[in-house]
């Protein structure tokens, strides 16, 4: 018995040693990018200050002072200025990001979620059910991206809850796409072919060999649609499909900026450039995931 544990014993660390091991490759791949790095850092400070909004905002997001209207930026105790109701910008960014931020992210995952789960069955299985999966996602792919969001928040109406279900049904076609080709891949390799000969059932194939080799480029493509989704909730508020005002929302701030843009340009340009600054962080750390996930462009010193 102590010689059968003494021979298991190595086998059972091996996976864990190979996960940190493939861990630190990335992270050192990633590292390599200044650029997603800087990205990344960026991001952490957004969220971080978006979470500690209760505690820093200075003043209350949606009561105003009427006598400091259109103040402009570098006011005294209003460092980004004041908006056309009186309110601080600083505070309404704030607060306006734990809105704007979770409208992005959350349909991401919820359509992660289903898209590889679909992806990988058609892949897999393909057959007739295969066959339904792709031809459902290629009626979604013939309307534009822009138009099919705005028509299904139209319908259902306008409120943050119906936001994220509309951005999570129009990412879940490409989300699926993407599993299905790297699933149809990854279902060539031989070792997949040496699996099924020694008796392994679907589910393990699936579980253990073709979710993990499904996983970097859905992370990859997560991560870049993110930023994507970043101005299209946005834009979905600056339309008047997302949250109601007074609540704070960077795509609200833009629509309430634009009615004083010529008088006080700052109040639609400062959420604007968070919006575009937030999405080109998340687009910069797509793109250096890209490189450290994929063992074929990256190159470890």
């Amino acid at each position: 018995m102590e010689r059968t544990a003494l021979l298991t014993a190595p086998r059972q660390a091996a996976p864990h040693v190979a996960r940190r091991s493939g861990l630190l490759v990335t992270w050192r791949a990633f590292k390599k990018d200044k650029a997603a790095v800087a990205a990344g850092a960026t991001l952490i400070v957004i969220f971080a200050m978006t979470l500690a909004a209760p505690w820093i905002s200075p003043y209350d997001p949606i009561d105003g002072n009427t006598s400091l209207r259109l103040a402009p930026i570098g006011t005294p105790a209003h460092l980004l200025g004041v908006d056309g109701q009186g309110r601080d910008i600083f505070s309404r960014l704030l607060w306006g990001g734990r809105v704007t931020l979770p409208s992005a992210m959350v349909p991401v995952i919820i359509a992660t979620l289903i898209g590889v789960t679909l992806g990988m069955i058609a892949g897999f299985h393909g057959g007739l059910v295969g066959n339904l999966i792709m031809r459902g996602c290629d009626v979604l792919f013939a309307f534009p991206t822009v138009i099919l969001a705005i028509a299904i928040a139209g319908i259902i109406g306008r409120g943050l809850f119906n936001v994220m279900i509309a951005l999570s049904v129009v990412l879940v076609p490409p989300m699926t796409r993407v599993t299905f080709t790297a699933t149809r891949e990854t279902e060539a390799m031989e070792y997949i072919q040496a699996a099924r000969s020694l008796g392994a059932r679907e589910w393990e194939i699936m579980l253990r060999h073709i979710l993990p080799n499904t996983l970097p480029p859905v992370i990859v493509y997560a991560s870049t649609v993110v930023g994507l989704l970043v101005v299209f909730s946005a834009g979905l508020s600056f339309l008047g499909l997302g949250v109601s005002p007074p609540i704070p929302d960077w795509g609200v701030m833009v629509s309430d900026g634009r009615t004083v843009l010529g008088v006080a340009p700052h109040v639609a340009t400062v959420p604007g450039l968070m919006i575009s600054v937030t999405s080109l962080c998340f687009n910069l750390v797509g793109d250096g995931l890209r490189f450290a996930l994929d063992p074929r462009i990256r190159n470890i010193e």
